[in-house]
C-alpha cells in the first residue's frame, strides 16, 4: 500500500505541474521542460535551443555576434537629438549633414566591420525639455547604439544625466561646455576644444596683437551663455582686467535691445558675444545702425555660415573662433574627404565649419568602433579611443586618455571679409584697420 501512495502522488504532482506552468501547454507538450522562451519569441521549425539559452529579439544569432542594443549583424544604430527648426536650426540641419556624410562614406566601402551605419534623428528646437523626452525615445523605444551630434549645452546638460544612467555613450555635442569634460565618468566623448579655451584665444588675440583691454560681454542668459561669459571673466582676469559691459538676451529669441543699452554705456574696444547665429547677428546689424562699432568677436557655437548669411555686408570684420580647420583647404586631406563626402551625399551643398565637425564626429566614431572589432560594446568606445594615442584624422589630431575625454584642444581665430567669407588670421594687425 506504501507503494502505491507513493505512485499516485507522483501521478497528482505531474498533472498539476502540466495544468498550471504556460511552458507545458499542449502545444509544446513534446518540448523539453528546461526551454525557457520569452514572450513573442519565434522558433523556427526544426531549430535547437539549448537549455537556458535567451535570444534578443532581432538580436544577430551568429558565433560572436554582438548582442548590445542598436547593434545587429547588419547594421548599428544610432540616435540624434538636435535642433531642426527655431533659431539655432541650421546648426542641427548641418550637423546632421556631416554626420551622415561620414556614415555614408563608410557605407559605401561596406560599412564598419560589415555593419552599416543609420541615424536617427529628432527635433529638439534647442529645447531642454524635448531634448529630455527625445533622449528617452531614443534609448527607450528606438534602442539605439548611442547618441551623436547633440546641439547645445542647455539640451546636454538635460540629456547627460539619462544617457550616463542608461550606459548609452554621448558622442561629439556640438558644445564646448566645460561640465561635459570635467566628468569622465559619463560616457562623453569630445571632439572640440572647450569655450575656455576659444574664448581665451579670443582675448588673448585682441589684447596681444591690438592692445584692447576694455572689453564688453553679451551673452545668452542660459547655461551655455554663463559658460562662455565664464570663459570671457576667466581670460580677461589672467591679464588682470575685467568686463567693461555686459548684456544678456534670453534663448530662443533676438530680444538684444536692451543689452545693447547696457553694452553702450560701457564704451568697450571690442564685445565678445557668446550666442546662436539670428539674436548675435540682429545685435551687431543693430549696434551698426546706431553707429557702435566696437570689434565684435564670437565662438565657434555661433554657427559661422548661417552668420554669415543673416550679416551681409555688416559681418565685415566680424571674428570668430573656430574648432575645426578650414573646410575649404586644399591641403589638409581631411578637409579634402570631407567636400568629396559631402558632394557625394548632398550635391550643391556649400561646405562649412558646423557641417565639416559634423563630418570630423561621424569619421571620430567609424575610428572608435574600427578599434573596437567586430563584438561592438557600448563600453568599448571610449577604451578604442584611450588605447589609439594619437589620432591622425589627415590632418587634424586627436588625443584622449584616462580623465581626458576631449580629442582636440586646437583653435583657430576667422575673421569675415569684404567679400562675406571666412578668412585665417595670423595676427589681427593684418585684418583690422
Amino acid at each position: 500500500m506504501r507503494r502505491t501512495r507513493d505512485h499516485w502522488a507522483v501521478i497528482l504532482l505531474a498533472l498539476c505541474a502540466t495544468a498550471f506552468s504556460p511552458a507545458l501547454s499542449s502545444e509544446n507538450s513534446g518540448a523539453n521542460a528546461s526551454q525557457v522562451e520569452e514572450p513573442g519569441a519565434v522558433t523556427e521549425p526544426g531549430a535547437v535551443t539549448e537549455p537556458g539559452a535567451v535570444t534578443e529579439p532581432g538580436a544577430a544569432t551568429e558565433p560572436g555576434a554582438a548582442t548590445e542594443p542598436g547593434v545587429t549583424a547588419e547594421r548599428i544604430l544610432f540616435g540624434q537629438s538636435a535642433a531642426f527648426s527655431g533659431p539655432a536650426r541650421e546648426l542641427g540641419r548641418n550637423m546632421n549633414l556631416g554626420i551622415e556624410a561620414a556614415f555614408q562614406e563608410a557605407n559605401r566601402r561596406g560599412g564598419v566591420h560589415g555593419r552599416q551605419l543609420e541615424l536617427i534623428t529628432l527635433d529638439d528646437a534647442y529645447e531642454p525639455e524635448a531634448a529630455i523626452a527625445n533622449t528617452r525615445k531614443l534609448i527607450e523605444e528606438e534602442e539605439v547604439f548611442a547618441l551623436i551630434g547633440a546641439v547645445g549645452t542647455p539640451t546636454s546638460r538635460s540629456a547627460v544625466p539619462i544617457t550616463s544612467e542608461a550606459g548609452v555613450p554621448y558622442i561629439a555635442p556640438f558644445t564646448g561646455a566645460i561640465f561635459l569634460r570635467d566628468n569622465t565618468d559619463t560616457g562623453v566623448i569630445n571632439l572640440r576644444a572647450s569655450y575656455f579655451q576659444e574664448t581665451e584665444e579670443i582675448v588673448d588675440r585682441l589684447s596681444r596683437d591690438l592692445g584692447i583691454t576694455r572689453i564688453g560681454v553679451m551673452y545668452q542668459n542660459d547655461s551655455f551663455g554663463r559658460v562662455g561669459y565664464r570663459g570671457v571673466r576667466r581670460a580677461l582676469e589672467r591679464r588682470q582686467l575685467d568686463p567693461v559691459a555686459i548684456g544678456v538676451y534670453p534663448r530662443n529669441t533676438t530680444a538684444i535691445k536692451a543689452g545693447l543699452l547696457d553694452l553702450q554705456q560701457g564704451k568697450p574696444d571690442a564685445v565678445v558675444v557668446i550666442g546662436a547665429y539670428q539674436p548675435v547677428a540682429t545685435l551687431i546689424a543693430w549696434a551698426r545702425h546706431v553707429g557702435f562699432n566696437p570689434v565684435f568677436a564670437t565662438i565657434s557655437f555661433v554657427g559661422s555660415n548661417a552668420l554669415a548669411g543673416e550679416l551681409g555686408p555688416d559681418g565685415r570684420g566680424v571674428l570668430v573662433s573656430q574648432v575645426v580647420p578650414f573646410p575649404a583647404a586644399g591641403n589638409i586631406a581631411i578637409a579634402v574627404q570631407y567636400r568629396r563626402a559631402l558632394s557625394a551625399h548632398a550635391p550643391g551643398t556649400t561646405p562649412g565649419f558646423v557641417s565639416f565637425e559634423g563630418y570630423l564626429a561621424g569619421k571620430l566614431t567609424i575610428t572608435a568602433l574600427e578599434g573596437c572589432g567586430p563584438d561592438v560594446r557600448r563600453s568599448c568606445l571610449m577604451e578604442s579611443l584611450n588605447r589609439a594615442g594619437t589620432i591622425d584624422l589627415g590632418g587634424l589630431r586627436l588625443e584622449f586618455g584616462e580623465g581626458d575625454n576631449q580629442g582636440s584642444d586646437a583653435v583657430f581665430l576667422t575673421v569675415i571679409g569684404q567679400d562675406g567669407r571666412y578668412h585665417p588670421i595670423r595676427t589681427l594687425r593684418d585684418v583690422m584697420p
